[in-house]
């Protein structure tokens, strides 16, 4: 007679049930898809109660760059294209994946805005599904749950579905990265830190800023490993090189039509000049940018968008150079904008009227913010104790701190560490109430990486 919670080998031959998932895998799946439509649901009602949205902004690139996309134009300025007879103008300022998904529905017809908005909100639902099972790879299945309802509901990651921006993407890009890590440290083998690289060459071509995980999550994971010291950099140069060839066709393209070398993007000079200027370097606007500070850089407007991008940086870090003195107030305001530590209800007002966010929930975000910041630091002394590796987990957060520090402070670039928030927010949760109240699960539900 087999054992509780053990199938026969004799019973399985004569009569395969219909699924080999044990009942708590399966509960658990059942459970993660209830999250995901939750979180859809969520996301979805955002967009049906303003449906009458236009786009604006970087929204207004996205929508426009992915139809023109479809329409055979390639990667082109749309507002050159729309407002001024049809001009062609090659355009790079952002890096091409977001506009890739939402031309995605464009080409089955799906080309207005609100189709795209309700197309984000499919793509924040499988962010959902995919921070879920990254917490499950982290700290358990419950963790995985606990990680995937915040995600679900936390309005600093959906508002920017509603809004149909670039930062809808990125935190499933940052979870299949994290996902592959977790993987990886756990079997250090070359098929998966090549699938690690590849995950991490598709984040750099959703947030070109991304690219800092090669150092900060790849290298280090592959020189930690514990393998001999050649197979270490081996495996390092092998996510290197893996993340290189997903973006190398990008890069190509844009080498083969600009005149100044262009990697990912071409935005940094103009978000330069946007973001140093008197008006950004002191007084209510400190840390943060304005259009008039861009609009005033010195630029050709008849070369092409590399020449436009590189005197648009000179003009910014001419200016850099002559105020060294308030630079470091400066850095100080722009993470403490970033951070919700410099003005934050005033940071809320102005997310809500230059980007359009819904205020109330906007506070309703900052205070969850605070929140899940305060359980990460309870998070990572509970996986330190377990023995896991939280650096993958924070890099992130150091992203976005590298990121503001050469912009501008901004609450939507916090993006990529709002997911770091969730999973370590889960962990702590996770944890707490594994103390309180017994797993009802077997034992393997609540093991970090358990099926």
């Amino acid at each position: 007679m087999s054992s509780p919670g053990r199938v026969d080998e004799r019973s399985r031959t004569a009569s395969p049930p219909q699924s080999t998932e044990p009942p708590s895998t399966r509960g658990w799946w059942v459970g993660l898809g209830a999250i995901t439509l939750v979180g859809f649901a969520i996301r979805l009602a955002t967009v049906l109660g303003r449906p009458d949205r236009q786009p604006g902004g970087d929204a207004y690139y996205f929508h426009y760059a992915a139809n023109l996309l479809v329409e055979g134009h390639g990667f082109i300025d749309p507002f050159q294209y729309n407002r001024h007879a049809h001009v062609v103008v090659q355009m790079a300022d952002w890096p091409p994946l977001f506009v890739v998904v939402l031309a995605a529905t464009s080409v089955v017809g799906l080309k207005t805005f609100f189709a795209h908005r309700v197309w984000c909100c499919v793509i924040g639902a499988a962010a959902v599904a995919a921070c879920g099972i990254t917490g499950r790879e982290v700290a358990g299945r419950r963790a995985g749950l606990l990680a995937a309802l915040v995600v679900a509901v936390y309005p600093n990651i959906w508002m920017s579905d509603e809004l149909a921006l670039s930062e809808t993407l990125t935190p499933l890009l940052v979870a299949l990265v994290l996902l592959c890590a977790y993987r990886f440290w756990k079997q250090p083998r070359l098929r998966r830190m090549l699938w690690l690289g590849a995950a991490t060459g598709l984040a750099i071509l959703g947030r070109d800023e991304l690219a800092l995980l090669v150092p900060f999550v790849v290298l280090p994971l592959a020189l930690g490993a514990r393998v001999r010291w050649r197979t270490r950099l081996a495996l390092g140069a092998a996510g290197t090189v893996a993340a290189l060839t997903v973006i190398a066709p990008w890069v190509g393209y844009n080498m083969s039509r600009f005149e100044r070398p262009t990697f990912i993007s071409s935005g940094l000079g103009i978000t330069l000049a946007s973001a140093n200027c008197d008006q950004t370097w002191s007084g209510p606007f400190e840390g943060y940018w304005s259009i008039q500070c861009g609009l005033r850089a010195p630029i050709d407007h008849h070369a092409d968008r590399s020449v436009q991008a590189a005197q648009a940086q000179a003009y910014a870090l001419h200016y850099i150079r002559t105020h060294e003195g308030r630079l470091l107030n400066v850095e100080l305001a722009r993470l403490g904008r970033a951070f919700g530590a410099f003005h934050p209800l005033e940071q809320v007002a102005l997310d809500s009227y230059v980007e359009t966010r819904p205020h109330r929930w906007a506070l309703v975000g900052l205070g969850m913010y605070y929140a899940l910041v305060a359980l990460s630091v309870g998070g990572t002394v509970v996986l330190r104790r377990r023995g896991v590796p939280v650096f993958p987990l924070w890099a992130p957060g150091f992203v976005v701190l590298c990121t503001v520090l050469v912009s501008f402070g901004n609450t939507r670039y916090r993006t990529p560490f709002e997911v770091t928030l969730a999973l370590l927010g889960a962990v702590a949760i996770d944890a707490v109430w594994g103390r309180l109240r017994p797993a009802r699960l077997s034992p393997s539900s609540t093991n970090p990486g358990g099926p």
